[in-house]
């Protein structure tokens, strides 16, 4: 977790929490800004009886850099928390932020090349008809993904790699920055991603992640279930290392 470690490190200063939301899809932090994060649900039906939220219904008292520390928890619903919180905090670099969606520079970077995707986006039937081989890395395969065991194997092989920024929530992230090439394209994207400088010094060449520009909507949308596409009042923005 050495990327997440230095994303801690290097959060600009602290904020008072002025919301939490779990919703069935996405998690929101609001303190400076708002931050969002995948919700991603215990596995097992039964498992919130024994993975239970560390002061669930006070966290709203905490401050955004203590959540921000949820990150680090193996509970994954609190590692959401905690990806949401560094989100809420992290100011974006208006110089190099381009507003963008990521599956555009997908298409653009990845025409006529190999390219693994870890995550299952909903743009991939528009990916596949510009790129000339595309490898979908999934936990949860679904139709033709590969299982993410197969990740050692394909990533190798990219020329560009798209990496979600929920790998910081499972913590896998590290592990697949290093197995891509020197001279591959990658790029980490998602709401979760945070659009911090820091994943350029671990090799990503690009981030792609979002920015909440109307609390009120999002939180809205957040709390009655909706999935990413249904969200309004979401700025999408790259940032380039380039």
């Amino acid at each position: 977790m050495t990327i997440l470690t230095d994303i801690l490190a290097t959060l600009p200063g602290d904020a008072p929490v002025r919301n939490v939301i779990v919703g069935a899809h996405w998690t929101m932090v609001c303190s400076r800004y708002c931050g969002l994060a995948s919700t991603i649900a215990p596995s097992s039906p039964h498992m919130h009886h024994d993975a239970p939220v560390r002061n669930a219904g006070r966290l709203h008292k905490k401050s955004a850099r203590e959540l921000a520390s949820y990150a680090l928890s193996d509970n994954l619903l609190e590692a959401g928390i905690g990806i949401a919180a560094i989100n809420s905090l992290l100011p974006i670099d208006e110089k190099n932020a381009v507003d963008i969606n990521a599956s555009q520079i997908l298409a653009e970077r990845g025409r006529g090349k190999s390219v693994a995707l870890v995550g299952h986006f909903p743009f991939i039937p528009q990916l596949r008809k510009s790129v000339s081989t595309l490898w979908v890395i999934e936990q949860k395969p679904f139709g033709d993904d590969y299982p993410a065991h197969s990740a050692p194997d394909l990533i190798p092989k990219a020329d560009v790699v798209a990496l979600t920024g929920s790998a910081l929530i499972n913590h896998t992230l590290d592990d697949l920055l290093a197995l891509c090439r020197a001279d591959a394209l990658v790029m980490v994207l998602g709401p979760s991603t945070p659009l911090s400088p820091v994943l350029f010094e671990y090799g990503a060449g690009i981030i792609a992640g979002s920015r909440v520009v109307d609390e009120r909507c999002v939180m809205q949308f957040v709390s009655q279930g909706a999935n990413f596409q249904q969200i309004e009042g979401v700025r999408k923005v790259a940032l380039s290392a380039f």
